[in-house]
């Protein structure tokens, strides 16, 4: 099952994520966030060293990185949004709750759905920036891979969900209003 607007009947809450509210929860995705950010950093200083970084950096690399990050935000909202929508053929909705930006619906998807919806982002943007930094040279370099640093490390919500939810029994449905899932099972 791909989506569906109400929850079949036999299903019962099985559990919450709330990456807003849940300090654990959020410790947790913020602490991988962190470490995949770190990380990062240490393929790009083997290609570009981050000393040149600093050299390179003029004002239109900034103002490249600034409007790139924005569009980035927004892009990768709206790219579950789209998945959302193409799963569910329902229009989602967005958000900003001052620590994150949200695409949410009020369909209940399958894993599987869930799973692409998720991951969408990271991969269509990755590619997008992995073929930008492989054709925007050295000059341009950290400008662009600093926004895939964010598309990773960004991603870290989707990731730990992802990787929560491929755990649980595969007739799960999963509620997304935003920052908080609640997942639903028969079994």
């Amino acid at each position: 099952m791909n989506a569906c607007s109400s929850l079949p009947d036999g299903y019962t809450e099985l559990m919450n994520v709330d990456l807003q509210n849940d300090t654990k929860t959020a410790g947790k995705v913020n602490g991988l966030a962190l470490a995949v950010a770190v990380l990062l950093l240490i393929p790009g200083h083997l290609i570009v060293p981050l000393t040149e970084a600093w050299e390179l950096l003029r004002l239109r690399h900034c103002a490249v990185l600034i409007v790139g990050l924005l569009l980035y935000l927004v892009l990768h909202e709206l790219i579950h949004g789209v998945f959302m929508r193409h799963y569910s053929g329902q229009r989602p909705f967005y958000g900003f709750t001052g620590m994150y930006a949200y695409a949410g619906s009020n369909c209940y998807f399958g894993r599987t759905a869930y799973t692409v919806i998720a991951l969408a982002p990271i991969v269509l943007l990755g590619i997008a920036l992995l073929l930008l930094n492989l054709f925007g040279g050295r000059e341009w370099f950290w400008c662009i891979y600093f926004i895939q640093i964010t598309n990773l490390s960004g991603a870290a919500g989707d990731l730990y969900v992802t990787r929560m939810f491929s755990r649980l029994p595969p007739d799960i449905l999963i509620l997304d209003v935003g920052v908080r899932m609640t997942v639903y099972s028969k079994s």
